[in-house]
């Protein structure tokens, strides 16, 4: 077999998976439910966040809130400050992708 496969965890329950974590790119699947999120921290790299279920609701440096809805894709800047949570009744879900992978 050629491919490599990663199956992706299908709950309701707060996951965050490394899906893929090589030399190239960093590969996570994030799943929350209301009131559960990631703690503030800086982001290591360039990042693409994907909603594909559920309502974002992220702090971006100090600009306030802003929501998204499933099916939005975020680019974030390296070294941006970030506050991501959900603060809806529907289960959040998130395929982040870093890349470049960070070198620390």
């Amino acid at each position: 077999m050629i491919e490599q496969v990663f199956p992706l965890a299908m709950t309701d329950e707060k996951v965050v998976e490394r899906v893929i974590f090589d030399e190239n790119v960093h590969y996570l699947h994030m799943v929350f439910n209301k009131d559960e999120g990631l703690p503030e921290h800086y982001s290591n790299s360039t990042l693409y966040m994907t909603v594909v279920r559920g309502k974002l609701s992220i702090n971006l440096d100090d600009q306030g809130i802003h929501e998204y809805q499933a099916k939005t894709l975020l680019k974030i800047p390296f070294k941006t400050k970030m506050n991501v949570n959900n603060l809806h009744d529907e289960t959040l879900e998130l395929i982040v992708v870093k890349a470049p992978a960070p070198t620390k």
